[in-house]
């Protein structure tokens, strides 16, 4: 185990994951992820969340060496998804008079996942702003419904002012990877959380009124400097306003002339003075970074080929994602791509007017096969309107 630094009575008791192919079985982690556990240590130990069932031998090696022979008394549930509650149910076994504290909720899905012996004796339920005192700590609850489950909750140690955020200010990732915290969050973000940006607003709320010094996730860095950096970018992208000056362009392509048409926009955009144009290949490139620029940047432009009088199918996965995510309150132009009948911006329009504060920039440019002058004349007209 990596050992990773909290407290003296706070004991990181997690894993990290680094063989893992797909994360939630859709999302590419090159550098794995992290499964993390806390034990806190007092006249009453407390597990706060246990993990995945892929890290469950490392789990127990490493709670058995913490505990170093005393036993446990309680388990907090944070959160019942499978990769931090597989081992909730193995660990009733192991400790059989161990409380377990949730919410009414998160007994709800403990029963759909384990059959615990003599659950109902051992449930500790806990409401908003309750306190559980275990000696020198207390722990105070908190609920952050659709953070993002409906039972989630997350527990403030009002001793060492450490929040345990549960899937708050989680990041892709093992412990031991070495690159900044901004990029692979915000990923995280916006492909797990990005959908419940009004809970997460509420959750930030309810973070205000205390004094915090760390957070502890169940994903990623326990983070302890510039508490202020993070919980500023979390405000932004929970508010699903942009968060960098710039255009992103997603291009679905599929012999190329699209994408062609594609640079050619970013060149012109950049002739302009625009700082930053990213341009992402669909066909070939992650979609949850996709989505990630999406969020991002205040301008997108979206360039599609047309594919059966409608959209490509890598666009219409971007999209899909999108609106399922709740995009909002951007600027979007348009190119589309067809040999005899282009219908793709037609078709895109359609489910950009479903999502909210969404401004088609005009003019939509319309190629057929292949750029031309008239195209090229028309994306300047495009760029001076973005």
């Amino acid at each position: 185990m990596k050992e990773i630094e909290i407290s003296k009575d706070i004991l990181y008791i997690g894993a990290d994951d680094k063989d893992i192919d797909f994360f939630e079985g859709q999302y590419i982690v090159p550098n794995g992820i992290s499964y993390n556990s806390y034990l806190i240590k007092d006249e009453k130990n407390v597990i706060m969340d246990t993990v995945d069932k892929r890290k469950t031998k490392e789990w127990l090696e490493n709670l058995d060496k913490a505990l170093d022979g005393e036993t446990l008394h309680y388990l907090v549930v944070s959160h019942m998804e499978p990769d931090h509650a597989y081992n909730v149910g193995l660990l009733a076994s192991k400790y059989p008079d161990m409380k377990i504290v949730g919410n009414e909720k998160t007994f709800t899905f403990i029963k759909q996942f384990f059959d615990i012996e003599n659950l109902e004796e051992r449930k500790v339920i806990v409401k908003e702003a309750d306190t559980l005192n275990i000696g020198k700590h207390t722990l105070q609850f908190f609920m952050a419904p659709m953070v993002h489950w409906p039972e989630v909750m997350v527990t403030y140690e009002q001793t060492e002012k450490i929040l345990f955020s549960a899937d708050g200010f989680g990041k892709f990732g093992t412990l031991d990877t070495q690159e900044e915290w901004d990029c692979e969050a915000r990923r995280y973000y916006f492909n797990i959380v990005g959908k419940y940006g009004v809970q997460v607003q509420s959750l930030l709320k309810k973070a205000a009124t205390l004094q915090i010094e760390k957070i502890c996730p169940l994903h990623g860095p326990i983070l302890k400097e510039d508490l202020g950096h993070y919980i500023n970018l979390y405000d932004i992208w929970s508010s699903y306003k942009p968060e960098s000056d710039g255009v992103f362009i997603a291009c679905a392509s599929i012999y190329g002339n699209t994408l062609e048409a594609a640079n050619k926009m970013a060149e012109i955009l950049k002739d302009n003075g625009v700082k930053k144009v990213v341009v992402t290949d669909l066909v070939r490139e992650d979609m949850a970074e996709a989505v990630e620029d999406a969020f991002r940047y205040d301008k997108i432009i979206l360039a599609c080929s047309t594919y059966n009088m409608g959209i490509f199918p890598p666009m219409e996965q971007l999209l899909t994602h999108l609106k399922a995510k709740n995009y909002q309150n951007r600027k979007i132009g348009l190119i589309e791509n067809g040999t005899w009948a282009p219908n793709s911006a037609k078709c895109i329009k359609n489910i950009l007017n479903e999502m909210k504060d969404i401004t088609i920039v005009e003019p939509t440019i319309t190629i057929k096969s292949v750029i031309n002058n008239e195209n090229i004349e028309e994306m300047k007209k495009l760029a001076k309107e973005l």
